[in-house]
């Protein structure tokens, strides 16, 4: 009943269990496909933004057109933030707040597109027509 184990099924079984199974690669095939749809479909129905809205504590304070390139300093009793439109692209190039992640923020051109400064309350949102 003892019978020894040889080099060949010592191999087997170590092989066993490794590597990717058919089912795997199927799966991660499956996810990556419907990321890419998602993606797609994002970009698809993505409206370009027209407006520019500045608000300060919730209230509206002012637009500006994203057609005309702007460098705007926007002073309020919470701080400083310096605006800018380039090539219908908003960003926030300044502000005087301590954390500084408005000016960090990547910059946005899409319709319902934020940059948010909580310091400052300020929002900028990219609206459509």
């Amino acid at each position: 009943m003892n019978r020894e184990i040889t080099e060949k099924e010592v191999k087997r079984e170590k092989k066993k269990g490794t590597g990717p199974v058919r089912g795997d690669l199927l799966l991660l095939a499956g996810v990556l496909l419907f990321s890419l749809f998602f993606w797609l479909a994002v970009r698809a129905f993505r409206s370009e933004g027209a407006v520019l809205s500045v608000s300060v504590d919730g209230e509206e304070r002012m637009t500006f057109d994203l057609d005309r390139d702007l460098d705007y300093l926007l002073e309020t009793e919470y701080g400083s933030n310096r605006i800018t439109i380039q090539n219908g692209e908003v960003s926030c190039k300044e502000a005087d707040c301590p954390d500084k992640i408005c000016v960090k923020h990547s910059a946005i051109s899409a319709a319902g597109e934020t940059i948010i400064c909580l310091p400052h309350k300020l929002v900028l949102e990219v609206k459509g027509r």
